[in-house]
């Protein structure tokens, strides 16, 4: 591990200020960041650093082309920003958009029931009860929007000279790859950015997929009783495209890795194999490059995922049973802030070569799905039994294509079998946009999609009924409620 502090101060940048009924606390950002010249946030009065994250490009085209061109992914890309605070109580917020007049501004979701105040033609403003993820967005450009990630004060913050830990204080850091195994804990303060590097010694392989080369993960978790945890930044901006992915927990038993903000990502962002008991909590994710997944658990049971806000590129949150993996079940996603660029928000599959059972997406709201693929899926490829999953008590405030089963062959396919679909239930889903189209459709008479339930199924302010829905012969039954 290589690690270097770029700032003149070790001791702590935060900055505390109390309003009549709250308090807020924010962080520095490291000397020499350059930060973004679209908005600046204060919290309580309090200046907030707002920082830069590139997102996928506005057009289709270039983000279709962000997606395939797998060698040049990391030209197409548009800006986007982000703040970050602590806060207790009711604060006040204030949002300038440098660059503009304001002549509209939304706040989402819009389940956070949240309306902004004109200060001026620059300048909104608004209150927080409570912390939360928020969106604002400037004249209806959803693109280069503001992302406001408002957090409880940390608790059991580790000490830095205490054994087993890795403890990253406010300034700029660099690493390679490192490794956290077994009762060990890797801490990134507020006011910290880690940023992720190739040594020029670190050994590669060749990708097949897409050519380009392979290192390790950024930071690699493997054994029992390990935690990730803070308010920092982790930035793979210097990373080059598919040559790693950022948190891998692997072959791991209770893991908890939470609270950072994660942008940039090369490849997959957070992924999880064959890894028992694993807490996904608080993770701000922010991705524009060909498969930048946000989470992908696999082959892996009991996985909670809670609280997440995330907008990458590929696939948000998505379960997997790769070859040679283990089964996957009691997996539960919940109160997460879903911003889909171009693939599945989400999604199980697809190389699905084990079973898959116990699986629940429930209170999270999609705000945005410009995607090609599907907002809720199960991609079915390969022979695996897929059951008893619920969508539940979701909010979809843009789709396209809406929810999808789907039972074939496809380019990811390895297995000659197909395989099942099986008890999916669908229950309070309030969903906006056009066409919002639906899907069933299973493989053969051998290989059905049985027993789906659409309960209280909402496209608008109308009840998702079974002359709206796209089904082949080999669904059965289905039922609307």
């Amino acid at each position: 591990m290589k690690k270097t502090i770029l700032t003149g101060f070790l001791v702590s940048l935060i900055l505390s200020s109390c309003s009549e009924s709250g308090t807020v606390r924010i962080a520095k950002a490291p000397e020499g960041e350059t930060l973004s010249r679209d908005f600046e946030v204060t919290v309580n009065r309090q200046p907030a650093p707002v920082y830069n994250a590139r997102v996928c490009p506005v057009e289709r085209e270039l983000r279709d082309r962000a997606m395939d061109d797998k060698v040049n992914s990391a030209l197409y890309y548009d800006t986007a920003a982000f703040a970050c605070f602590e806060m207790e109580g009711t604060v006040s917020v204030r949002v300038t958009a440098c660059r503009e007049k304001i002549r509209s501004v939304k706040i989402l979701p819009s389940s956070a029931g949240i309306s902004a105040t004109a200060v001026d033609d620059r300048t909104v403003s608004f209150t927080m009860d409570r912390p939360r993820y928020l969106t604002v967005e400037i004249n209806g450009d959803i693109f280069h929007s503001l992302h406001l990630f408002a957090d409880a004060p940390e608790e059991d913050v580790p000490d830095r000279e205490a054994e087993g830990v890795f403890f990253f204080g406010p300034g700029v850091h660099e690493i390679s790859h490192l490794e956290v195994t077994d009762n060990q804990t890797l801490y990134i303060s507020a006011g910290a950015i880690v940023k992720v590097v190739i040594d020029p010694q670190e050994p590669y392989t060749v990708s097949g997929y897409s050519g380009l080369k392979n290192y390790a993960p950024a930071i690699t978790l493997k054994g029992k009783n390990i935690r990730v945890c803070g308010r920092g930044i982790l930035d793979a901006t210097g990373c080059t495209t598919h040559s790693r992915s950022m948190i891998v927990a692997r072959e791991c038993e209770n893991v908890r890795i939470e609270g950072i903000v994660i942008h940039d990502s090369p490849s997959w962002t957070v992924p999880v194999f064959n890894s028992t008991d694993v807490q996904i909590k608080n993770l701000k994710l922010l991705g524009y490059r060909a498969n930048s997944d946000g989470i992908d658990i696999c082959g892996s049971t009991r996985v909670e995922v809670d609280g997440c806000f995330i907008r990458t590129l590929d696939d948000l949150v998505v379960v997997k049973t790769q070859t040679g993996m283990n089964p996957a079940g009691d997996i539960r996603v919940h109160r997460c802030i879903l911003w889909n660029q171009c693939a599945h928000a989400l999604s199980i599959g697809a190389e699905l070569r084990q079973n898959i059972d116990r699986v629940v997406f429930e209170d999270c709201d999609v705000i945005h799905d410009v995607g090609r693929e599907w907002t809720m899926r199960i991609f079915h490829t390969d022979k695996g039994v897929i059951s008893n999953v619920r969508f539940e008590n979701i909010r979809v405030e843009e789709s396209v294509r809406l929810i999808s089963l789907w039972i074939d062959s496809a380019y990811w396919s390895k297995d000659t079998e197909r395989g099942h679909i099986r008890n999916v239930t669908f229950r309070n889903i309030q969903a906006r946009g056009e066409p919002m189209a639906v899907e069933l459709k299973g493989y053969d008479s051998e290989h059905r999609i049985e027993g789906v339930t659409f309960d209280r199924v909402f496209r608008y302010d109308k009840l998702l009924t079974g002359d709206v829905v796209k089904m082949n012969g080999f669904v059965d039954p289905v039922s609307f409620r």
